[in-house]
């Protein structure tokens, strides 16, 4: 977990902003909610996966005032379970996630933008649990509340389930702006070389839909395209609500058969901050 603090005035100010921006109800929809509200559904949800888990770390020096627009920014405000909290230099000396481990991962992309980060006057911190949540609507809320933050005084936004650190134009573009959602967005496909010179695909960030991460080892050169191809089918429809079965089988034309998928790992796992899938190779 994230260190907190008591409420401050900027959360005293968002909370207060929410509540006038956020509550202006309009007919043709369940009652509180703005027509031009679109959900986020999960069309292939079935019930029995994990906690929705978010958290993101926003810097800057954020500025009072303004009021939170529903319908600019496409939210309803803090899903329930999520909490926000507010860090200043005063409270604590070094922020969430601007340690060197974070450096070498979400800071390489760039640097200098994580070197502001390391130096930032304050941040917010939007972390909670959601109970295996049938829609993706408290994501639509979180991504337009990300997106006024950082219109109002954020300069970066740290996805901590991705390690991926965002500039405002790169969270508005690739995560606020596109309708349907970009859900695969939402979660990286990463690789490591192995010591046998295979590779190791592995996924961070569908921890955010309570769904398992993805991980793959020993997979040779010439069958990068179509693992990435698997990586991306399972993490859409995992975000769309979708499960995994233990032992369900692959059948991709692309791919050798006898792949089985296993439920593996916790939560305290570094690699993943989460439970995951192992793809596994058929037994000779």
């Amino acid at each position: 977990m994230l260190p907190g603090v008591k409420l401050s005035s900027v959360v005293v100010w968002l909370l207060a902003s929410l509540l006038a921006g956020c509550g202006k109800a309009d007919s043709g929809k369940a009652k509180g909610v703005p027509s031009y509200m679109h959900d986020w559904p999960r069309p292939q949800y079935q019930p029995g996966g994990s906690n929705a888990l978010v958290s993101f770390v926003l810097y800057g020096r954020f500025k009072e005032g303004a009021e939170v627009s529903a319908k600019t920014y496409r939210t309803m405000g803090f899903p329930q379970g999520v909490d926000l909290r507010h860090l200043t230099r005063e409270q604590v000396p070094q922020f969430p996630c601007t340690e060197d481990a974070f450096a070498k991962t979400a800071g390489k992309d760039n640097p200098a933008l994580f070197q502001q980060v390391r130096t930032a006057a304050e941040c917010l911190v939007f972390q909670g649990e959601l109970p295996d949540p049938h829609d993706l609507n408290f994501l639509r809320d979180l991504t337009g509340l990300i997106m006024f933050s950082l219109d109002h005084g954020a300069i970066a936004v740290m996805d901590v389930q991705q390690l991926k650190l965002y500039d405002r134009a790169t969270w508005r573009q690739e995560m606020f702006e596109p309708d349907p959602p970009n859900l695969s967005g939402h979660a990286v496909i990463l690789i490591s070389d192995e010591a046998d010179g295979t590779q190791w695909f592995h996924s961070r960030g569908m921890r955010k839909f309570g769904r398992p991460d993805l991980s793959f080892h020993q997979v040779p050169h010439n069958l990068e395209k179509p693992v990435t191809e698997l990586f991306n089918r399972f993490i859409q429809m995992q975000a769309q609500g979708g499960l995994i079965i233990e032992g369900q089988e692959i059948r991709m034309a692309s791919l050798p058969a006898g792949l089985v998928c296993r439920h593996a790992g916790t939560t305290e796992d570094p690699d993943f901050n989460n439970v995951h899938v192992e793809i596994t190779w058929p037994k000779h």
